[in-house]
This record gives C-alpha cells, sequence and structure tokens, in this order.
C-alpha cells in the first residue's frame, strides 16, 4: 500500500506500554499509524495527521477521553472520525457513558490480541 492509501490511525495513551502493545498489535495490518501521549498531543495530531480512526484511552492526564471525543465529534471537520475507546473502564456504565459522549466502539483493556486486530479491521471498512 501506498502511504496515502493506508488507512490512518491515531493512537493515544499515556501509558507508553500501552502504546507500544497496539503498535506490535497493528504493525503488520499495513496501516499508517502515529501516536500520543497525552490529549494535547492528539489534538495537534488530528488537525495534521487527518486520522481516518482513533484509538483513545479515556483516561487522559490532561484531558479526558470523552472530553476529546464530544471536541472531535461536535467539529464539523473530525465529527466523521471514528472513535473508538480503548480502556480499562469496565465498570457498569461506563461504556453506555463512552457512547453518549460520542465514541463509535468500545474495546476494554486488557487486549486480546486477536479481537483487537478484528475490532479495527471492522471498525475501518464501516
Amino acid at each position: 500500500m501506498s502511504e496515502t492509501s493506508a488507512p490512518r490511525i491515531l493512537a493515544v495513551d499515556d501509558n507508553a506500554t500501552n502504546l507500544k502493545l497496539v503498535t506490535f498489535l497493528l504493525a503488520r495490518g499495513g496501516y499508517d499509524l502515529r501516536t500520543a501521549a497525552n490529549a494535547h498531543e492528539a489534538l495537534i495530531l488530528v488537525k495534521s495527521f487527518r486520522p481516518r480512526l482513533i484509538l483513545l484511552d479515556l483516561q487522559l492526564p490532561d484531558i479526558d477521553g470523552l472530553e476529546l471525543t464530544r471536541r472531535w465529534k461536535s467539529d464539523p471537520a473530525t465529527r466523521d472520525t471514528i472513535i473508538v475507546a480503548v480502556t480499562a473502564y469496565a465498570m457498569k456504565g461506563d461504556e453506555e457513558r463512552a457512547r453518549a459522549a460520542g465514541v463509535d466502539g468500545y474495546i476494554t483493556k486488557p487486549l486480546n490480541a486477536e479481537r483487537f486486530r478484528q475490532a479495527v479491521a471492522r471498525h475501518l471498512a464501516g
């Protein structure tokens, strides 16, 4: 795939180990993958990189993932970007809150490698 045709994915997580895992799991998928360690970096990258899919940790140190989702979904330039929460929040009501904020998908940690890859491919397939 040429760089311009590879699906663009942004992974946002403040845990470097989690970002390495996502990078490893998606390495052979033919994706153009970038990472951000906090919301500030993510906000900048979304404007310049224009990802098709954002894999978003909900618990970030500067702006939480729910607020980021609301911002992106209310902006005409990013409202069609697919946002999938990738989170340790797995209590009753957590997914509903995330979906109410606008996420398009919800994956809980710890990640199951095969299910994670399948979910990413499914979201990109539309």
